[in-house]
């Protein structure tokens, strides 16, 4: 596996135009291969954060390749390695979808149609795609939200879900994990049609056929037809504590028929690892 870092680590290099720039992205990667928590450009023995800074948003390189080059390592590595180990049940594979915000202050000319207020945040957001395999954790794709007025998450979401390599998907179980702003009839419909499996938060006031809604039900584990949907969904839900310490009652469900306990672990690992993520991608920014 070292191999392949180094590889790796080689290529993205080369993509760079300069030595200059190839200095500054070794840096980068110096920071967080450290693995101190402190991946800040401050932080850096080597070059000055006014450097690295320029290096993220001024230098000229191309993101797109290297993208796709980290996607072709992820593929020829992780991916390979694990499907073709031992048999048995396919391991999964954890699609984490999140709808995030890189928080901007100040005026942004250059990006004044994609620096927005939702939620009360202002700044740029992100539809994330994160992938889990075993115990690989893999930024995957990402979106940028304009806002109102555009196409919701959910269907930017569905988009980026059905866009997976079929090199990556068909040697795992899919599971798609998102949060309350991907419970669309229309999200979750488009995962059925592509055989997939999703958990995803609901909303507490979600309407069912019956007339009810969701704070009406008290049996964990229910079989039921939310308004809109042509197929019966598990519904569940647990308590998380907040940061001030209270606890919170959030709404799951499964498209699939699984028992309550199952579904209230997924519900609560998707949160887990979206904090983690949330986290990393604050420190990035």
């Amino acid at each position: 596996m070292l191999a392949h870092a180094q590889e790796l680590v080689y290529t993205l290099k080369e993509l760079m135009p300069t030595q200059y720039q190839k200095d500054n992205l070794e840096a980068m990667l110096a920071l967080f291969l450290e693995g101190q928590g402190h991946p800040l450009p401050e932080y850096s023995q080597t070059k000055s954060p006014s450097a690295i800074s320029r290096f993220l948003n001024i230098n000229p390189w191309s993101t797109r390749k290297m993208i796709r080059i980290i996607r072709h390592h992820v593929l020829q590595t992780v991916v390979k390695s694990l499907s073709s180990s031992g048999r048995g049940r396919r391991p999964f594979l954890q699609v984490i979808i999140d709808l995030t915000t890189l928080e901007k202050r100040g005026k942004f000319k250059d990006f004044s149609d994609l620096i927005k207020v939702y939620n009360g945040k202002r700044g740029l957001h992100l539809v994330v795609v994160y992938l889990v395999i075993g115990k690989w954790r893999i930024p995957w794709d990402f979106r940028v939200w304009p806002g109102k007025g555009t196409p919701s998450p959910a269907r930017v979401g569905l988009k980026m879900v059905k866009r997976l390599p079929q090199s990556l998907t068909q040697h795992f179980q899919t599971i798609i994990l998102a949060d309350t702003a991907f419970g669309s009839v229309e999200f979750l419909e488009g995962v059925r049609r592509l055989k997939y499996h999703a958990i995803t938060g609901v909303a507490i006031s979600r309407k069912l056929s019956d007339g009810r809604v969701l704070r009406h039900l008290h049996q964990q584990g229910q079989q039921v037809i939310l308004v809109g949907l042509k197929f019966p969904v598990t519904i569940s839900w647990y308590y998380l504590k907040r940061d001030n310490g209270k606890l919170e009652k959030r709404f799951v469900l499964s498209t699939r028929p699984i028992k309550a306990s199952t579904l209230k672990w997924w519900g609560k690992r998707r949160w887990q690892i979206r904090k983690v993520r949330s986290k990393c991608l604050r420190t990035s920014n």
